[in-house]
């Protein structure tokens, strides 16, 4: 295979990872200046944003499909392509669930739980670039590292904002309604690490 073929797959992951990062700074906005009637336009913008990251995801299985020999294992390529759409798709299901659940206003936990989200797909997206790399770059552990950390810290704030939420709304359908949200802003974060661990594997692999 041509090195040219080779980058295609790196190249596509860094641009899914992209993808992700634009969907996270849309779901921001969305909860630093929230108002309510112009949700459905926010979630008309993040889901085309979603819709060119599985337009990404699908020109790579056609080349995957095709190709003799790649640069890492088919079975690896398919997780990182995987994960790095699931992490787009929960994203967007963080605007569906606010959208059709009606919500009025944004608990300000949930803002912190966004901005760590985009400390989480920023840091993919520095791993995917350097990711090409990987038998010799210096700075992948760290990313991996950085997102497994971060993960963590979602992991945690995820407990204080359901406890937070339990102890202190009285409204059965307001709880219904950000227990969803919560919980697919921790999946957010889950995507990331899951993107971590298959780029981990790969390292572990191939040294």
């Amino acid at each position: 295979m041509s090195k040219k073929q080779d980058s295609y797959y790196f190249q596509n992951f860094i641009a899914c990872a992209g993808l992700s990062c634009q969907a996270a700074q849309l779901l921001k906005q969305a909860f630093g200046d929230f108002q309510p009637d112009k949700l459905a336009e926010r979630m008309d913008q993040i889901h085309a944003v979603e819709h060119e990251a599985d337009r990404k995801k699908h020109d790579l299985l056609n080349t995957l499909v095709k190709a003799f020999i790649t640069p890492i294992e088919r079975e690896d390529i398919l997780q990182l392509s995987q994960h790095l759409d699931d992490l787009t798709d929960t994203l967007e299901d963080v605007f569906i669930r606010m959208y059709y659940n009606r919500i009025t206003s944004v608990r300000p936990d949930a803002q912190r739980m966004v901005d760590i989200i985009i400390q989480c797909c920023q840091e993919v997206e520095r791993l995917m670039k350097d990711f090409a790399d990987f038998k010799r770059s210096k700075t992948v552990h760290g990313h991996i590292v950085s997102i497994n950390t971060l993960e963590e810290t979602a992991d945690k704030l995820y407990i204080d904002c359901m406890y937070q939420l339990h102890d202190t709304c009285k409204d059965p359908l307001e709880v219904i309604a950000w227990r969803e949200i919560y919980s697919c802003l921790e999946k957010c974060a889950d995507a990331c690490e899951h993107i971590a661990d298959v780029a981990e594997s790969v390292i572990m692999k191939n040294s």
